[in-house]
């Protein structure tokens, strides 16, 4: 598969859109001065290569209740139970990623919570899973750093 090639006006509307999804065409196009046409056609290629891929929404977790981080390195009894495990967890709302991972861990989860009691009950139907040897739990004091336009801005640089 080739490599699509970007230039500077795909990474200003990729600038824009990762800042906010819901930005008009025609806004982006008027800050471009281009047509909002020429927008369209440009995001819609980039969907087609698989550069973009849908859009998301961003909630502040913490104006809904639920503040409290943590992070939940699991320990599998047998590697081969990982799928059932994974299964497992999904059932768990409370638990918003997890990665299968090497080293220490073999699952690692973000887990969002209401408070420490309410973290406590997901951490214990974490351990509740058959094929889960042992948790262990990191919880997150602040989230200091999440930019989302850093990297991207890096690739931009190597291209």
């Amino acid at each position: 598969m080739a490599k699509f090639k970007l230039d500077e006006v795909d990474h200003q509307i990729l600038d824009m859109l990762i800042e906010n999804t819901r930005t008009p065409f025609t806004d982006i196009a008027k800050k471009l001065l281009i047509s909002a046409g020429t927008v369209h056609v440009r995001v819609k290629k980039m969907e087609e290569a698989g550069i973009i891929e849908g859009s998301s929404l961003t909630l502040d977790y913490k104006k809904l209740g639920y503040s409290f981080i943590a992070y939940v390195g699991i320990y599998l009894q047998n590697t081969s139970q990982t799928k059932f495990v994974l299964e497992r967890i999904n059932e768990i709302p409370y638990v918003t990623v997890a990665h299968i991972t090497t080293g220490k861990f073999n699952i690692f989860c973000k887990v969002r919570a209401k408070d420490t009691n309410h973290a406590k009950e997901i951490i214990f139907k974490l351990d509740d899973i058959d094929g889960v040897y042992r948790t262990e739990t990191m919880i997150s004091l602040e989230e200091s750093i999440n930019d989302k336009k850093r990297l991207m801005h890096s690739i931009f640089q190597e291209l």
